[in-house]
């Protein structure tokens, strides 16, 4: 486990013994036995520590005036946790980010258990990982899969290297081709930035990107062969494009601000219904939704990652299905199917569309991009919504003020 720890006082890292002494404890309350601790203080400053563990060793180096600690952990077995003892070293010295890299060295490849209903996971076999760091929201892991160079979040998979253009296609183009104009466009998370992308090749002059954790989508750029690369995404934090990120909260972004836009984005994890407290369901709220709804130009549309509609697991996707049509009404709510089975895409419209597929297969031919993965046919066939979400809902009005 190779990590780089940021952010930390000088003499934190310039004091040998309590650097010795910390590393010993968190290496054993994370289960390593520790036969021996050597510390080297070196002029001017500068220290080495390094463990000597019945399960190999562990080393920190470190730059005092730079405030970083470099970190290797190397064990073997499953008594020892080298990740749980890193992140117990940064919180030990205060250290204000952490970069995690984990290299496996023979032995049973690791593995994500992704979580996909009540008793039922899915494994994912893990090669060589690219970026294990718990930022302060969440554990972002990136790492090679079957399915190519493929994000994690909390374990569940966000996008993969083969099938990423097949999910940002479906959320966002039947949405823009719903909308009236495609100049202005608002994302809310999407941290890999291949939604800001789309947008840009579709036409939009201006993207607001609103992410709230900078680290996760400095790491997508730095790691994922999709998206921004670190050069890109450089400039749309500087503001030098027609991209500009803005570190924040999303549901305080949006409700504060009298800003417009032609389309509106929410691409998140899924809705997490059995954690009540969670911060991401704030951005599946009614509030959230009417508020966006209310932050649209005339002909604007609101698009949302809405969850799967696979009947064992359309929980999430049949109260989002509800949530819409009480803040758009009755025939204002389209709905897009991917190919990607994992995930279905809702969009609010302002105006009343008796066939959402022929509206968007007729509008795609003034696109100023040719979409890779969607076509006439297929806007057609998966913009009708399944059987179990039709029945689901009654007619009602819509409850969205006049478009600013």
């Amino acid at each position: 486990m190779l990590a780089e720890l940021g952010g930390i006082p000088a003499a934190v890292l310039d004091d040998a013994d309590a650097l010795g002494a910390t590393l010993r404890t968190v290496l054993t309350a994370a289960g390593a036995q520790v036969l021996q601790v050597v510390a080297e203080r070196f002029a001017p400053q500068g220290v080495t520590v390094v463990a000597l563990l019945a399960e190999s060793h562990a080393s920190v180096h470190t730059w005092p005036e730079l405030g970083t600690a470099h970190v290797d952990v190397f064990t073997c077995g499953d008594a020892a946790d080298p990740v749980a003892a890193t992140h117990a070293l940064a919180a030990a010295l205060g250290a204000g980010s952490t970069a995690l890299e984990i290299v496996e060295r023979g032995g049973t490849p690791r593995s994500v258990v992704e979580p996909l209903s009540p008793g039922l996971t899915r494994r994912w076999e893990l090669g060589r990982v690219h970026a294990d760091v718990r930022t302060a929201y969440q554990h972002v892991l990136v790492a090679d899969t079957t399915h190519g160079v493929t994000l994690f979040c909390d374990d569940e998979r966000q996008s993969a290297e083969h099938t990423q253009l097949t999910y940002h296609e479906a959320l966002f183009l039947p949405a823009a081709l719903l909308a009236a104009r495609r100049e202005r466009v608002l994302v809310v998370g999407s941290s890999e930035g291949v939604v800001s992308e789309l947008a840009v090749t579709a036409g939009a002059r201006h993207v607001d990107h609103v992410d709230i954790d900078a680290d996760c989508v400095r790491i997508c750029a730095e790691h994922l062969p999709y998206g921004y690369t670190p050069a890109s995404l450089a400039a749309a934090e500087r503001g030098d494009g027609p991209v500009l990120l803005h570190y924040t909260d999303g549901h305080a972004f949006v409700l504060g601000t009298d800003e417009r836009w032609d389309v509106i984005v929410v691409d998140l994890p899924d809705e997490r219904p059995d954690e009540p407290q969670a911060q991401i369901n704030r951005l599946y709220a009614a509030d959230f939704l009417a508020a966006c709804a209310d932050r649209l130009r005339e002909g604007g549309v609101v698009v949302c990652q809405a969850g799967s509609p696979a009947l064992w697991r359309d929980a999430t996707l049949r109260a989002a299905w509800r949530r819409f049509h009480d803040v758009f009404g009755a025939g204002r709510v389209a709905y897009y199917g991917s190919d990607e089975h994992e995930w279905a895409f809702l969009v609010g419209v302002h105006r009343p569309l008796d066939d959402a597929g022929a509206t968007a297969a007729d509008a795609i031919g003034g696109l100023r991009m040719r979409p890779v993965t969607i076509d006439t046919s297929a806007l057609r066939a998966r913009m009708t919504p399944p059987v179990a979400l039709r029945g689901d809902v009654r007619p009602r009005t819509s409850t969205i003020g006049p478009v600013g």
